[in-house]
């Protein structure tokens, strides 16, 4: 019986081999993807020009209303602040604008105060922390970080401002949709001496990143202004961690804490986190170019680390309660020190100031991430399209090269680019939508630099699906594609929608279609086919 299964299986798989290499020969017009090479087919490679050209975009989508996925959850992954030059691509100043968080059961006072008595409020000092992205190197005592996400070591001119833009989660026009505001949405604040939120004890030297603020010494006032403590406050990753993390430290007008906060604990302006947005829409954290500074220091940021939300951005307020013994107020009862936290979160958008720059007409294209370029390309161009379904070719591979040029400086060159299709609809909407390989072989889809003699050399897009469906007459749609600097939020989600969103700061410049200027190192599209023989 045994040895009757075996044969009998063998002959079943007989038969099947057969009944797909005649289907295989009677469909063969049909073209797919795949592998074949044998006596009845013959494999070759082609290469067909593509035409790549220089695509600057005016701003990309900056908030994070519509991430509500892992691991975005309503924020953006990074957030950057700070100033960045350089020669070869488009400046940028990138601000923070952001809702602030209460605690609508928030009082001025945790002492029990039993007997009721008077007492008077003295600010200590406030500021806005935001740590920084850093490496421990070593912790001898004092540890010693590496700041992760820094490009520039100059200073930039920073300043918080109110906002009196109210931002609303739906949009304003049409509140069943999601409202959306873009890198270079227009805030409404008032930037005239004298409105900015934080202190400048030298107002010429401008923020610069440094590991170095890792404690901060608070120097406790009695009620006449004295100084009657100091207390040493350090921000660590964990409540078992003793090892301060390095912050961006920010100091604010003892005003703005008293008048914003502390005058409105128990008022209807603290009520519900609503109310409060009404009475204070948010800050804006905004970065410009210091004079005499001609690079600056861009910062990212991670202000939704959801793992640890003591670690993310906050305003803090440190203040001194003096009790009294009688309404003469002459008689010190008793000090409690206090400090109270308010979260940077709600609405958290990026703005970026990038004036845009008209690269020269040459052999290369300028693709830079945030509000940055991009690039067009166009491929089976003129009648190439109707000339190869003519061929009849079986697609076994189907790659777009691009090139890095290798003279320009490739220090910002992303490790991974994406390509994805710029279309129109019946009503000239512009539709962004995923290649077909992105969605249905994401591993091989590529995009990732490749190097050679250790250096950065080239980006590979395998667009297999694309071409075949586009030769066998699946589909006729053929808009260009588009390349541009890798973002997280580019992958796809349940569908074939590209949405634009960047917070990377690569910049690369690529090596375009001219033969004559850029030779083997020009980009193309490399078909492997089979094709049958006579």
């Amino acid at each position: 019986m045994r040895k009757f299964i075996r044969r009998g299986l063998s002959i079943v798989a007989l038969l099947s081999f057969l009944v797909v290499v005649i289907s295989c020969e009677e469909n063969f017009a049909d073209i797919g993807s795949g592998v074949i090479n044998n006596t009845r087919f013959s494999s070759n490679d082609t290469i067909l020009e593509v035409l790549v050209s220089n695509a600057p975009i005016e701003s990309i989508r900056a908030d994070g209303l519509s991430l509500n996925f892992s691991p975005f959850s309503g924020f953006q992954g990074q957030y950057l602040l700070g100033v960045h030059n350089n020669d070869a691509y488009e400046s940028v100043e990138a601000s923070i604008v952001s809702q602030v968080s209460v605690d609508p059961n928030t009082t001025i006072s945790s002492f029990s105060n039993p007997d009721n008595l008077p007492f008077s409020t003295q600010i200590d000092t406030s500021f806005i922390r935001i740590p920084y992205q850093a490496t421990l190197l070593s912790n001898d005592g004092v540890p010693n970080y590496s700041l992760d996400s820094v490009i520039g070591n100059e200073p930039f001119t920073l300043n918080v401002y109110e906002i009196n833009t109210f931002l609303n989660r739906l949009n304003p026009n049409d509140p069943s949709k999601t409202n959306v505001f873009a890198s270079d949405f227009d805030y409404d604040y008032v930037t005239t001496e004298g409105t900015e939120l934080n202190e400048k004890d030298t107002p010429d030297a401008g923020f610069i990143p440094t590991t170095k603020d890792t404690l901060l010494f608070i120097r406790r006032k009695a009620s006449d202004g004295s100084i009657f403590d100091t207390d040493t406050v350090s921000f660590t990753a964990n409540a078992t961690s003793l090892v301060p993390l390095p912050m961006a430290i920010i100091p604010l007008k003892d005003n703005f804490a008293k008048e914003v906060f502390l005058d409105n604990f128990g008022s209807s302006n603290f009520a519900s986190q609503t109310a409060f947005n009404d009475f204070f829409n948010g800050v804006i954290l905004e970065a410009k170019q210091k004079e005499g500074t001609t690079q600056g220091s861009l910062i990212s940021f991670n202000l939704a680390n959801l793992s640890n939300v003591t670690t993310n951005a906050f305003i803090e307020v440190y203040y001194t309660n003096t009790f009294y013994t009688d309404n003469t107020r002459t008689e010190i009862d008793t000090i409690v020190k206090e400090n109270r936290s308010f979260q940077l979160t709600g609405i958290v958008n990026n703005k970026f100031v990038m004036p845009s720059r008209i690269y020269p007409d040459n052999n290369e294209v300028r693709i830079q991430g945030l509000a940055g370029s991009e690039a067009t390309v166009k491929i089976l161009n003129g009648t190439e399209l109707s000339d190869l379904r003519a061929q009849n070719w079986l697609i076994n591979d189907a790659s777009l090269i691009f090139y890095i040029n290798q003279s320009a400086d490739t220090t910002l060159a992303p490790n991974r680019l994406h390509l994805y299709k710029n279309g129109v609809d019946a009503n000239s909407r512009t539709i962004l939508s995923q290649v077909r390989d992105k969605v249905s072989d994401p591993v091989s889809f590529g995009g990732f630099v490749e190097r050679e003699n250790n250096r950065k050399d080239r980006y590979v897009f395998r667009i297999t699906d694309h071409l075949s469906n586009l030769l066998s007459g699946e589909t006729s749609y053929n808009p260009e594609l588009r390349l541009k600097v890798f973002n997280p939020t580019d992958d796809p989600i349940r569908d074939t929608i590209f949405r634009n969103f960047n917070w990377n700061t690569g910049a690369v410049t690529l090596l375009n279609q001219d033969a004559n200027a850029n030779g083997v190192r020009r980009a193309r599209l490399k078909i492997s086919y089979s094709q049958k023989k006579d």
